[in-house]
């Protein structure tokens, strides 16, 4: 009775229940109503928060409602009835949010931003549940608007862990992480990321950003830009950085775009994504740092997006020169690895080709940066054309054009002027500033520097001509310069710039304006550079006009031409006429300005054949003034020189002129059916009659001349003539004037062999007889004048044409001090096809005997002079010149015309010459009838003839190997080769099995061809000889794959086995190619053997020296140093390479400390056998070395040791120091390789090594005379550095034995002690007062050194002895002062209380 009363009054008490629309009411007028802090109340008042999830437009109901009630609760927050309400609220408000009741909206997301400020008066439990229940439903949330939730999160994240700490927080986090996140929730999460911050530690954040960059493949394209903003804005509150940079370049740099990739629209949004991020760099540098840092640390991070990262933040002028120049390092850095990969012989070929695929992934990156560079991003175009004339600057003169595999990859040079070409083709900016730049380079850069710029303006005239005549103006201002550019920059311009002068008139007027002005300038330079540029104006004239003269006057009128007033018409074709006088002043010019200019004509006319006759008439009246038809002697030599200074040039070079005139005369169409049409422009003028008959009249002329001259030479007495030149005076200055003379003559000479030998080509059978006369005394007539000039030089060199024997342009001439003449590379007067006649021509005398029949026939003839006509000086004087003709074949420029007229077919020369060498070698005699006394000279004579033979015959070769269109070379030879070895033929057979061609052909050649000539050669013991063929072995046998050259390298060593071989030159050969054509480690296997009997000949001081190797004939005492030499050389070859390679391990143990994220598994798996793979080379290197270090050897092998050891301490030091972690780094454990790599360097080489040097220093203990006196200073430099590296490595493997708790050291011998003498300061004084005192090492006695005991003995005479500790600090401060001072008396200032310390002379 009693409760149900109580019931009725409380119920009489309880306030009236309130409507939604009431309570939003009392929210608007800010009231809070009883009825809300009732309890009970609860459910009625959420039950209106479902109920207006049913309304047809739930939205903005629920929004007001909503906050409505929370405003309400917030009046009252810490009511514990209010308190409850706000978490039911936010309960059921996230539950109806989640299970998508609620409508996505800005009302909703204004609904959970109120909630969020009023979380701070929900419980922590409650709070906590609300998050578990976003959690468990984030796989629902699919579009941006359904993550709305998400937002209270921070706020509640805050607030649990200011109660429960951080555990419960991560827990959540790593949930969220590892959930499956839509596109939606990935940008909400990017969003949000940063109110995180303070609850992700640096590996969930790593994890993080995985999953964004992950997941960043499935968010739309127009989110992207935004999403890389918040996540760059979210590394300058310190999130992350290396990873945010690494995430997004490797995003937009490999996996952007997917099937779009390359679409407008992509590049697009990669153009604003740079933006944002130089946008971000400008304000937080450090991000720039991140990004330079993370290309210089590992190559696999650059793509094209990286690279165009970079461009974008140079331009920022903080990092305008670090962005540029880590790229640029990169760059080279991936050419350079290539290179020497290509050409290191023990990395794998997996190495080599991931080498070669890393500057192929460069180019084409850099390539595909440049050409996206007009979508969005030209901000960057700038900074493009820098770099690209960066990478042409860093041409170096002897790497210009680098012979790269066109098939594989450009090269810097090509790659450089492609991007160039491609911003000059899109961006009009870039015009202006590529010219330009252009411009001032080749007016301040170093000659050898400006030609990669030159090449790059021909490339835009040849692609672009209409652009660039829009730039004729900067062009102009160029050319002014002329006379101020170094003589090769101003032709090579000029040249570049032909394309363009042949479509603007305006322009060739002005650069012929520009030459008359230089062909009056005073400097010879200057005078050349202008010629060379008359003819290139005058070649592109008769180009253009055999174009078509009509279709340019046509396209030229029409309305339509944008350069109307730049193109006017097509050049007439007059223009060798209108510089008619200007050629004119050539001919009074240097001799070496007459030489351009007669090589120029005769391009001309090899151009057109049909102007040879102009350019005759041009020439007779010049070559009338040096001959005279009707005199006695019709050349007028004297007129070709003169004195100039004291000195004696040549002022004609006639020879030239001959050889100018008789090509033309070659060229010149016969009869006037060849001429041209009377009615086509021809040199501005019409080939009337009388003009065809002025052209024949010279023809005739020149013909009846040359002609004259050569009856004139058949009956020259040479000493005669050469006398009357020089007069009765033997003064310096006649004999002067006699060299220069037969210098012409013997060009002359040429030129008339050269006739002789077109002429026999084509003869009848009959005529050659006599033409076979006439070539064998021309030959015999320039032999002896050579021989006269050589006497009068005192050379000492028989040379078939001197001045094939003149210095590179620049090198002073031994010939002819004043003769600037000789100072150039000449183009020889023998063509490739007169070469050939005359080998044929001496085979034929040879196999025919011949040449007794020439010698009766020419019995009275002053041609011969009264001597027998012989075979041997026609074969020197064939093989002199080919050697010549071979050699100069390189440097001729391939688009040079008078490459094809001089060298043609240069392959064609292979097989004659193969003949040729067959013939020498076999031994037959090259004349009969000869006397017994004369048989020595001829043998030798012989010798020598097959020795040019075989130089030539290696020139050919070496030329076929750089050639592709020349690989039929080898299989000519191949065909000739007549030589039998029984022994090769299994050889052969299975050589012709290969089915490579090219591998085929060259192992043809080695088995048929070179390997039986150097057997009957070793046979014959012709040594010289041995080593050509052992090169052209070497040379071919490095093109061959594994197998061939591992099979030629077994025959090498069975050679080096079997062979008794006593000349060092020759031998040495034979043993480089053994070692040299064995792969490795083969090859070190074999240069270990060698050294181990190498050891048994020097001898050793426990054994004394034998005679010749038991197992390798070819070790003897005669050879042994030589051999000892060769191996030293290899051996500095592969510590060389190891210096590389220890840079590439390098690079692998940051990448792998640094933990980058590039497939990270296969990278461990390459380093780890790249890392094995330098072991065992450094190994194989330790085995040979200990047999070196027990030899007793000589000078300078001994010093060659000491700095090879020396170098080898020093990277294995670098190893040592590669092993240790760094700070914060994980150490890691000594591999296998590398802990057998230290032990047997302590044992195999340090112990011995000690020994070595100690016996050293007892030989200098023992030299008393002054020639050893360098010898001790330079030892004495040596082995204190030795001595530092051995320590400095052992310092090194100290710190890492303790590290890695593994003694590396168990097998070292210690140190050998550094002690020091007391010696009276007064003694030492009056030695240095004594003007003729000797050498510190006989100052005072020596302590003995290099035991303990030893060093024990002399630390137990305290009074006399200051003895240091082995290890020391005060040891290694006297170690390095040792190897400053070496063995020099100490100075006054080092005396102190009538006593100094003086470094004991066998330690010094």
């Amino acid at each position: 009775m009693t409760t149900t009363a109580t019931a009725i009054a409380s119920s009489k008490h309880q306030p009236p229940q309130l409507t939604d629309a009431e309570i939003i009411n009392l929210a608007n007028q800010n009231q809070l109503h009883p009825y809300l802090l009732s309890t009970s109340s609860h459910p009625t008042l959420l039950s209106y928060l479902h109920n207006r999830t049913l309304s047809p437009s739930p939205s903005l109901p629920i929004c007001q409602y909503t906050l409505s009630l929370i405003s309400l609760i917030s009046l009252s927050p810490h009511t514990p009835s209010l308190s409850s309400l706000l978490s039911s609220l936010l309960a059921d408000y996230t539950n109806l949010f989640l299970s998508f009741q609620i409508p996505r909206d800005s009302n909703s997301l204004k609904t959970i931003h109120f909630f969020s400020t009023v979380l701070n008066n929900v419980s922590i439990k409650d709070l906590e549940a609300v998050s578990e229940s976003i959690v468990l439903n984030l796989s629902k949330l699919v579009s941006f608007e359904d993550t709305q939730m998400l937002d209270i999160l921070p706020a509640c994240f805050n607030l649990m862990i200011n109660e429960n700490g951080r555990e419960f927080v991560g827990l959540i986090l790593d949930r969220v992480i590892e959930s499956e996140w839509s596109k939606g929730l990935l940008v909400k999460m990017v969003s949000l990321v940063r109110e995180f911050i303070g609850f992700i530690d640096k590996v969930r954040g790593r994890e993080f950003l995985e999953k964004v960059f992950k997941g960043m493949r499935r968010v739309d394209l127009q989110d992207l830009p935004s999403l890389v903003y918040q996540l760059l804005v979210l590394t300058s509150k310190g999130f992350n950085k290396r990873e945010v940079i690494e995430g997004i370049v490797m995003f937009f740099g490999s996996e952007f775009g997917g099937p779009r990739r390359g679409s407008s629209i992509v590049r697009q949004v990669e153009g604003t994504v740079l933006l944002h991020v130089n946008f971000a760099v400008k304000q937080d540098p450090s991000l720039g740092k991140e990004v330079i840092g993370l290309v210089k640390l590992d190559f696999r991070a650059l793509n094209h997006f990286t690279i165009s990262v970079l461009l974008s933040v140079a331009r920022v002028r903080r990092f305008s020169e670090s962005s540029l120049g880590i790229l640029k390092t990169v760059l080279l850095t991936a050419y350079r690895d290539h290179k020497f990969a290509k050409n290191c012989k023990w990395l794998p070929d997996d190495f080599k080709e991931e080498c070669l695929q890393n500057v192929q992934i460069a180019e084409k990156a850099l390539l595909r940066a440049v050409n996206e560079s007009n979508y969005g991003r030209e901000h960057i175009v700038p900074t493009i054309v820098q770099f690209s004339f960066q990478l042409l600057e860093s041409l170096e003169d002897g790497n210009v054009r680098e012979l790269w595999d066109s098939n594989a990859i450009l090269g810097i040079e090509e790659l450089s002027i492609q991007m160039l070409k491609t911003l000059f083709e899109v961006h009009e900016m870039a015009r202006n500033e590529i010219i330009e730049q252009s411009k001032s380079r080749i007016l301040s850069l170093k000659p050898e520097k400006n030609i990669p710029i030159i090449r790059l303006l021909g490339h835009l005239v040849q692609s672009y001509p209409y652009l660039m005549l829009e730039h004729a103006s900067r062009l102009k201002e160029l050319l002014d310069y002329f006379v101020f550019m170094h003589g090769k920059v101003a032709t090579h311009l000029v040249a570049a710039l032909v394309p363009l002068i042949k479509l603007s008139r305006d322009l060739r007027d002005y650069t012929i304006l520009v030459v008359r002005k230089a062909m009056f300038r005073r400097e010879d330079a200057v005078r050349l550079s202008a010629t060379n540029a008359i003819f290139n104006l005058i070649l592109a004239d008769k180009e253009a006009n055999s174009e078509g003269s009509f279709f340019f006057q046509d396209s030229s009128s029409q309305a339509s031409c944008s350069q109307h007033a730049e193109i006017p018409c097509i050049m007439d074709g007059g223009l060798f006429q209108e510089l008619r006088g200007l050629l004119q002043r050539c001919l009074y010019q240097q001799a070496e300005i007459k030489e351009v200019m007669y090589h120029g004509l005769l391009k001309l006319v090899l151009a057109d054949p049909s102007c040879g006759g102009p350019v005759l008439d041009f020439l007779l009246p010049h070559f009338r003034c040096f001959f005279k038809e009707d005199a006695d002697v019709q050349l007028e030599m004297s007129r070709c020189t003169k004195s100039l200074s004291g000195n004696v040039v040549i002022e004609e070079p006639l020879d030239a002129l001959m050889s100018c005139v008789s090509s033309i005369l070659l060229l010149q169409p016969q009869g006037k059916a060849d001429c041209p049409d009377s009615s086509r422009p021809y040199f501005g003028f019409s080939l009337s009659q009388e003009n065809e008959l002025g052209s024949d009249l010279s023809r005739e002329s020149f013909s009846n001349a040359l002609l004259k001259i050569q009856k004139f030479l058949k009956k020259i007495n040479l000493e005669d003539f050469l006398s009357r030149i020089q007069g009765d005076s033997s003064t310096s200055v006649q004999e002067e004037k006699r060299k220069c003379c037969a210098l012409i003559l013997a060009g002359i000479l040429e030129v008339v062999v050269n006739t002789i030998a077109t002429r026999l080509n084509k003869a009848t059978d009959i005529e050659k007889v006599d033409l076979e006369k006439e070539l064998v005394g021309f030959v015999n007539l320039h032999e002896s004048l050579e021989k006269d000039l050589c006497t009068r030089l005192s050379t000492g060199i028989k040379r078939g044409n001197v001045r094939a024997t003149a210095p590179a342009p620049g090198m002073a001439s031994n010939i002819e001090p004043g003769n600037n003449r000789l100072t150039q590379e000449r183009i020889p007067y023998l063509t490739t096809s007169s070469l050939c006649q005359l080998m044929q021509t001496a085979l034929k005398l040879c196999n025919t005997e011949c040449s007794k029949t020439i010698a009766a026939s020419q019995h009275h003839s002053q041609l011969s002079s009264n001597k027998p006509v012989t075979c041997h000086t026609i074969m020197a004087f064939i093989l002199n010149h080919s050697l010549h003709h071979i050699k100069s074949y390189q440097t001729v420029a391939k688009e040079n015309p008078l490459r094809t007229l001089i060298y043609g077919e240069i392959k064609l020369m292979g097989p004659p010459l193969l003949k040729l060498i067959f013939l020498l070698k076999s031994g037959k005699k090259l004349v009969t009838d000869e006397k017994k006394k004369e048989k020595r000279i001829k043998d030798e004579d012989r010798k020598g003839y097959l020795h040019l033979a075989l130089l030539c015959m290696k020139e050919l070769v070496t030329i076929s190997l750089q050639n592709p269109h020349l690989t039929g070379l080898l299989e000519d030879l191949v065909s000739v080769s007549t030589l039998e070895y029984p022994e090769l033929d299994d050889k052969y057979e299975e050589a012709s099995r290969i089915d490579d061609q090219h591998i085929r052909i060259k192992e043809l050649f080695v088995v048929k061809v070179l390997k039986p000539l150097f057997s009957e050669l070793l046979a014959q013991s012709y040594f010289h000889e041995l080593e050509i063929i052992s090169d052209m072995l070497l040379v071919i046998g490095e093109k061959l794959p594994r197998k061939q050259r591992n099979s030629h390298g077994a025959w090498s060593i069975h050679v080096c086995k079997s062979n008794v071989i006593k000349n060092s030159k020759a031998a040495r050969s034979v043993v480089a190619l053994a070692i040299s054509l064995s792969s490795p480690p083969s090859d070190l296997i074999v240069a270990q053997d060698m050294a181990k009997e190498l050891l048994k000949v020097t001898g050793s001081e426990t054994s004394n020296a034998e005679e010749v190797s038991g197992s390798h004939s070819i070790i003897n005492q005669s050879t042994s140093s030589s051999i000892i030499s060769c191996i030293q050389k290899l051996i500095e070859a592969i510590i060389v390479d190891m210096d590389w390679a220890i840079k590439k391990l390098n690079i692998f143990t940051l990448v792998s400390q640094k933990s980058i994220h590039f497939s990270q598994n296969e990278e461990h798996i390459t380093g780890l056998e790249y890392e094995n793979n330098l072991y065992s080379r450094a190994e194989a290197v330790v085995k040979v070395l200990s047999c070196f270090v027990s030899m007793n050897l000589k000078e300078p092998q001994a010093e060659h040791l000491l700095r090879l050891t020396a170098k080898f301490y020093k990277h294995l030091a670098q190893m040592s120091r590669l092993r240790i972690a760094s700070k914060g780094c994980k150490q890691l454990m000594p591999s296998l390789a590398f802990q057998k790599l230290v032990e047997l360097t302590c044992k195999q080489l340090t112990v011995p090594l000690y020994n070595f040097v100690a016996e050293m220093q007892r030989e200098q203990e023992n030299a008393n005379s002054k020639c050893t006196a360098n010898k001790i200073k330079r030892e004495n430099k040596c082995i204190p550095d030795l001595i530092y590296q051995i320590e400095d490595c052992e310092k090194y493997l100290i710190q890492l034995s303790k590290v890695s708790k593994i003694n590396l050291l168990r097998h070292a011998k210690r140190s050998t002690s550094r002690d020091f003498k007391i010696i009276d300061s007064r003694k030492i004084i009056t030695e240095e007062d004594e003007p003729n005192h000797e050498p510190a090492c006989h100052a005072a006695a020596t302590a003995e050194n290099g035991s303990p005991e030893s060093g024990d003995n002399e630390g137990n005479e305290s009074d006399k002895v200051l003895s240091s500790q082995s290890g020391s600090p005060l040891s290694e401060e006297e170690s390095a002062s040792d190897g400053e001072n070496g063995g020099a008396l100490p100075h006054a200032k080092r005396v102190k209380r009538d006593r100094v310390v003086l470094d004991s002379e066998d330690e010094a």
